[in-house]
């Protein structure tokens, strides 16, 4: 397994962040069917997380059906996940990211049509040129 790295800067949850690279790790080989993961405990230690973070991001992979925590024994990966679970845990982080983004956008009291617009011409830019606009390129 290589090890999870989170970026602090990132307005993606840090709990969906552990869920992604522990998806990208098993779709890249880097995680096989049977392989332990560290612990709740050692994972949070190791990041310099709060344990309930890895707790949640453990929960939701686990009811995802790519892991399984054993009480005691610790926490395994799961045969490869179906295409169907996959979509399901990509949904999840795409939900959870534009979730995170809306709610910075109304903390900086941005509204929802101003959000709407930002990110319709983004999105136009991105289909056009067929890659996301990068930061700076306003």
């Amino acid at each position: 397994m290589v090890p999870i790295q989170i970026d602090f800067r990132s307005h993606l949850p840090i709990y969906l962040q552990i869920m992604e690279q522990v998806g990208s790790q098993l779709a890249a080989g880097g995680l096989a069917p049977g392989d332990q993961l560290p612990t709740v405990r050692q994972l949070a230690a190791d990041l310099r997380v709060n344990f309930n973070t890895v707790a949640r991001a453990y929960r939701l992979l686990d009811e995802a059906g790519v892991i399984s925590t054993q009480q005691g024994r610790g926490t395994y990966v799961l045969e490869p996940m179906p295409a169907d679970k996959a979509a399901g845990m990509r949904a999840v982080t795409l939900m959870g990211m534009a979730r995170s983004f809306v709610e910075d956008s109304a903390r900086r009291n941005f509204g929802p049509d101003e959000v709407e617009t930002a990110m319709a011409t983004l999105i136009a830019r991105w289909r056009k040129e067929g890659k996301p606009p990068a930061d700076g390129e306003d």
